[in-house]
């Protein structure tokens, strides 16, 4: 995987700005830890680092269909992988395109060459890509139908600059760090929920998913590629399940493609299981060697692990019995809190934004054992989202409040806001227009009434407001240690496919995700096939609270500290003193997850120098 950053200027001679163009690049060599480039014209300049995991010697960006002496027709800055480059190649190549390399980068050029505008349609995998067509003077920015992969983006009087992070468009003069009541909106009343295409800071966007830019002088249009459509579904249980089971194995064998070596992500829950258990079928038909798996632990889990809807049961046994059955290569990584606590500072950094601490910073230290070893990891990421097996799927009072059904029942952190700092964000009317805005969105089925048409909406919003944070955590926080995470589970063929499945087969035997459950049964432990839901863990010791609490203190005692411009001091203070645990901005139980969230935002303030607006 890699990062792309660059700058369009309809007035600027972009030649002369080498120097920026390349600082922004270098914001991005984490993600890409092997080669780096930039290219320059009058009024257009891409930058790009790559990590190498196809054809290593060949794949060379930013990347044109032209010898160095000539000018190209187009220009392209790709991060992401083709599953079916191979496919395209073949087709391109009966239609009279030549290729000097093997990578699925110069499919992706030549593609947009052949059919413009159409050619994201033909794109299975996971992309952000940005193309100058030198012959019409157009920029173009793609991202993938899911949004697995981000391009961020910022609009000014004369062009824009786009990046795959922040920290790239943050690194030119001409864009200034700055929050304002969107932002704090954002940031405070939906942290687990941003609305699509917002890039938190002020005037920085994001290209959306299944969506593309195209730029040109005087207009800037954006164009959806691709949506769920919904229709009635006509196969019966058994012909749901081999169609599920055919889908997945053809995915993953896809996504088993790779020059470098290759691992799972194994938590022993239903989702990376089953990835595993294909990833090894495969495996095993090519006649290679067995696959690695890598799982996250803490010291004291089993023992200190108080059951609830999120976090039903302690993932060793499972992982275990995984490892048995598929006789995997396993490392289990168990991560003490100093190392957390040390991570933590690092993964504010990463994500260009306040995250979830604890939670980013193990996810992190485990990517970084990952990576010693492999940089490419599949992962079971977003079944849930696609099959519904989320708690929020299964409460009545939820399903049946009138907001993000994720939000019923609970404060966010938007309750510790300065009076007057409240009265400008207003964070509840705010909250209710996204959701009736996400609402909307929802592709209806005629004739679909009740609970049926309620789960479609649910199931629409778990897809495009639940899913996108966590796939970009997962994107930010392993490219900083350069991983490549791919996500089998949002195959946009799987989900298109599922998106249909009525709630009740989705539930088949009435279990959470039983239809899954029922498509790789006869590859998986009976136990590990039934296991209920349970989420990504958390460390049980004492001190990352205490220091944290510690750091809490410090900061109510520090009179500039910059958080407190917008959050009520006094409030904190008093919930601190009494040991009541803030408002956390993340859905799952976390006692210490408020106060992760205020120090981290009073850390990103100050780190990237924030103006409020």
């Amino acid at each position: 995987m890699c990062g792309i950053t660059g700058w369009l200027d309809w007035e600027r001679d972009l030649r002369g700005q080498q120097q920026t163009v390349r600082a922004m690049t270098d914001t991005l060599a984490c993600r890409g830890p092997d080669a780096g480039g930039t290219w320059f014209s009058a009024r257009a300049a891409l930058g790009h680092r790559r990590l190498a995991v196809i054809d290593l010697q060949g794949g060379v960006q930013p990347l044109t269909d032209a010898a160095p002496e000539q000018t190209p027709q187009a220009v392209l800055a790709y991060n992401g992988e083709l599953y079916n480059y191979r496919e395209l190649r073949a087709e391109l190549q009966s239609l009279g395109h030549e290729f000097r390399t093997r990578s699925d980068t110069e499919v992706v050029l030549h593609a947009h060459l052949q059919w413009g505008a159409d050619a994201p349609r033909r794109l299975n995998g996971i992309y952000a890509y940005a193309i100058w067509d030198t012959r019409v003077q157009e920029l173009t920015l793609v991202r993938d139908r899911l949004g697995v992969k981000p391009l961020y983006y910022h609009a000014h009087a004369t062009g824009l600059f786009f990046g795959s992070e922040p920290k790239a468009v943050l690194a030119n003069p001409g864009f200034r760090a700055e929050l304002d009541t969107e932002g704090i909106a954002e940031l405070f009343a939906l942290p687990a929920a941003p609305t699509a295409g917002h890039g938190l800071f002020r005037g920085l966007r994001e290209v959306r998913p299944g969506h593309l830019l195209k730029v040109t002088r005087g207009a800037t249009r954006e164009v959806r590629y691709w949506q769920l459509h919904s229709e009635a579904h006509t196969d019966d249980a058994a012909a749901t399940t081999a169609r599920i089971r055919q889908l997945l194995t053809d995915t993953v064998e896809r996504q088993m493609l790779s020059d470098v070596p290759l691992c799972t992500l194994l938590s022993g829950g239903i989702d990376s299981s089953a990835i595993t258990a294909l990833a090894s079928l495969a495996r095993a038909r090519a006649g290679h060697d067995k696959v690695d798996t890598f799982s996250v632990d803490f010291p004291g889990s089993a023992d200190a692990l108080r059951p609830d809807n999120w976090r039903t049961t302690h993932d060793a046994p499972y992982v275990q019995a995984v490892v048995d059955h598929l006789g995997t290569r396993h490392s289990q990584v168990v991560l003490p809190d100093d190392d957390l606590l040390e991570a933590r500072d690092m993964v504010l950094r990463a994500r260009d934004r306040p995250g979830w601490g604890e939670m980013d910073a193990s996810l992190y230290l485990l990517f970084r054992e990952v990576r010693r070893q492999s940089t490419v990891a599949l992962s079971g990421e977003a079944a849930d989202e696609v099959f519904g097996g989320y708690p929020y799927f299964h409460n009545p009072d939820g399903l049946a409040a009138t907001t993000f059904p994720w939000l019923h029942g609970r404060e966010t952190p938007a309750v510790l806001l300065r009076p007057e700092v409240r009265a400008a964000v207003r964070p509840e009317e705010y909250t209710a227009q996204q959701y009736r805005d996400s609402l909307a969105e929802t592709p209806e089925l005629p004739g679909e009434e009740g609970s049926r048409r309620r789960l479609r909406q649910v199931g629409h919003l778990a897809l495009t407001r639940w899913m996108p944070p966590l796939l970009d955590r997962v994107d930010r926080v392993s490219m900083a240690v350069g991983l490549e995470v791919r996500v089998p589970f949002c195959d946009h063929r799987l989900v298109e496919y599922a998106w249909n499945i009525p709630w009740e087969l989705k539930s088949l035997g009435g279990t959470p995700k039983g239809i899954l459950r029922e498509a790789v049964r006869d590859l998986l432990p009976p136990q590990v096939v039934d296991r209920p839901k349970s989420g990504y863990p958390s460390t049980p010791a004492v001190r990352y609270t205490e220091v944290l609490t510690a750091r809490m203190n410090d900061l109510l005692a520090d009179a500039a500290a910059p958080v407190f411009d917008l959050v009520d001091r006094e409030v904190v203070r008093d919930a601190v003193r009494h040991g009541r645990p803030l408002p956390s901005p993340r859905t799952a139980p976390n006692p210490v997850g408020g106060l992760d969230h205020l120090l981290q935002v009073d850390e990103w303030l100050r780190a990237y120098k924030v103006g409020l607006r």
